[in-house]
């Protein structure tokens, strides 16, 4: 396996489908994506199989960014995501895939995350770190308000 992929396990208190929901609504990625000090835009959104989407990360400090977009390649309610990236720098050459598969627990759902091909120059960590913070916000959002 190449050494320019992320492998990463979560388990979020909500079931698979609010989970899988969450990632193909635009407004609620654009809540939850971006990385810390990010902000997102999301210019284009076809969830379906062999349709397109679009967005831009802009880091807030700097008001430097970013924009990449890919193909949704296989989409299964509630269970499997799976869609392509290309960063439209010529910088960040290559396509990924990422796959994201969703798995109901006795405490909500597991998740998977599996990205290959990102790009050489970007630290491996910092994509980590990236996801890490992005399934926290994901987390917030999706999980039930506890009552107090």
């Amino acid at each position: 396996m190449a050494t320019n992929t992320l492998r990463l396990h979560r388990v979020l208190h909500a079931p698979p489908e609010r989970v899988y929901r969450a990632f193909l609504d635009a407004d609620a990625i654009a809540k939850w994506l971006p990385p810390n000090g990010f902000t997102c835009k999301v210019h284009q959104l076809d969830a379906r199989v062999g349709g397109t989407h679009r967005m831009s990360f802009t880091n807030f400090s700097t008001g430097n960014g970013h924009s990449f977009g890919g193909t949704y390649r296989e989409l299964v309610p509630g269970e499997r995501i799976q869609y392509t990236d290309r960063f439209e720098d010529t910088n960040l050459p290559g396509e990924m895939i990422t796959t994201i598969t969703f798995r109901a627990v006795s405490c909500g759902t597991e998740l998977q995350v599996v990205q290959e091909g990102l790009p050489e120059m970007i630290p491996i960590e910092m994509c980590y770190l990236g996801w890490q913070e992005s399934l926290v916000l994901l987390g917030k959002l999706v999980e039930p308000e506890i009552p107090d």
